[in-house]
């Protein structure tokens, strides 16, 4: 009986464990989408503090006003995707900088960290526009690249304001919701069953990678920050719950 019951739990065990392995492993790496640069941009790049290459694309306006704005796109995107922004703000005299976060486009990285690592990441940015001759500086972000600003504004008021469209408010709640969502079971085996698999691969990714993805909370973070934030959130998102 003894061995039974040990048998039982170092099963479930390693069952728990394989299980954080996998949602782990397809959560930390994401396709990576590239394209050309556009005709009117340069391509900059700046060392992260754990020695990681970030790489963006830099676009001037034809009237400058001094100040400058960082575009952020989602998970699995690229700055391809943010390209389309940037002409509203240079024509206004304002320069863009559409970086590839890391572990996306262009950038190195050997994981997504959902903002644990990505927030620095901002800040680095931040301090090279100044470098670059930047004034005031702004941000705009979509959904991952949204909750890496508020992450990065409780770090630093780098921006004199952030526009934060569809961010999460918590990573591991948000991580329970999409499980269940992909899951094409009962509800009532879905809660648990997303529940063991979020927690499971953040056990893991503690365990293996030292990433504490527990601390990733934008919802504790807007608390702390206090630079002038504006959330946009639209009520058919079925992604992001409010």
């Amino acid at each position: 009986m003894v061995a039974f019951t040990a048998a039982v739990i170092i099963g479930g065990f390693a069952l728990f464990t394989l299980t954080g392995a996998v949602f782990c492993w397809a959560s930390l790496h994401v396709p990576r989408r590239l394209g050309p640069t556009p005709p009117n941009a340069v391509t900059v790049t700046v060392v992260a503090g754990d020695t990681v290459n970030l790489s963006a694309w830099w676009l001037q306006p034809a009237k400058p006003n001094g100040n400058c704005v960082i575009v952020l796109h989602g998970i699995a995107d690229s700055r391809v995707s943010t390209v389309g922004f940037a002409p509203m703000f240079l024509d206004q005299g304002y320069a863009v900088l559409l970086p590839d976060s890391r572990g996306h486009g262009a950038s190195e990285g050997r994981f997504v960290t959902y903002g644990l690592l990505e927030k620095y990441d901002v800040i680095v940015w931040a301090n090279w526009m100044k470098t670059a001759g930047c004034h005031k500086l702004y941000g705009l972000g979509e959904s991952l690249g949204a909750s890496i600003l508020i992450e990065a504004a409780a770090i630093q008021p780098a921006f004199a304001a952030i526009v934060a469209e569809c961010p999460y408010a918590d990573l591991k709640e948000t991580a329970e919701y999409r499980a269940r969502q992909m899951l094409r079971i009962p509800a009532f085996l879905a809660g648990p069953a997303a529940t063991i698999a979020v927690n499971s691969g953040m056990f893991y990714a503690s365990w293996a990678y030292g990433l504490n993805f527990r601390q990733v909370s934008p919802i504790r973070s807007i608390a702390r920050a206090s630079s002038p934030i504006l959330l946009i959130h639209g009520l058919d998102d079925f992604r992001t719950r409010i």
